[in-house]
């Protein structure tokens, strides 16, 4: 199976990022964040990245906004790091796949324990 070139990159600017966002930017609004996912372009011109915060909905929203002030930072400090012609746009994005999932869990074992544990 051969890979497209754009998912070879993505998986390339997942991991910088990831470091990055642990070691290099020392914004306070930043809070605990993780990389879910990087969906590049075909073109390799945008790159969306999304991130899960922990936190309340204000540490989110802040979290967000100090990701999209380091833009220009983080599109620097990969261009220093991977060897590419062109280094992509950044667009962050908030990914809430996981209190998605935390609901629909919650939900589950809320009606598991209402049916005094018997399977449905």
């Amino acid at each position: 199976m051969r890979f497209k070139r754009s998912q070879r990159i993505q998986e390339l600017i997942h991991e910088e990022i990831s470091k990055l966002i642990q070691r290099g930017l020392k914004d306070p609004r930043i809070g605990f964040t993780t990389i879910t996912k990087v969906e590049l372009t075909d073109n390799l011109k945008l790159a969306k990245v999304f991130v899960s915060v922990m936190g309340s909905e204000q540490e989110k929203i802040d979290t967000l906004e100090g990701l999209n002030s380091a833009k220009g930072f983080v599109r620097n400090t990969m261009s220093k790091n991977l060897y590419l012609k062109y280094i992509p746009e950044l667009e962050f994005r908030r990914d809430d796949n996981a209190d998605h999932v935390e609901k629909i869990s919650r939900i589950i074992n809320e009606l598991h324990s209402e049916s005094g544990g018997q399977p449905l």
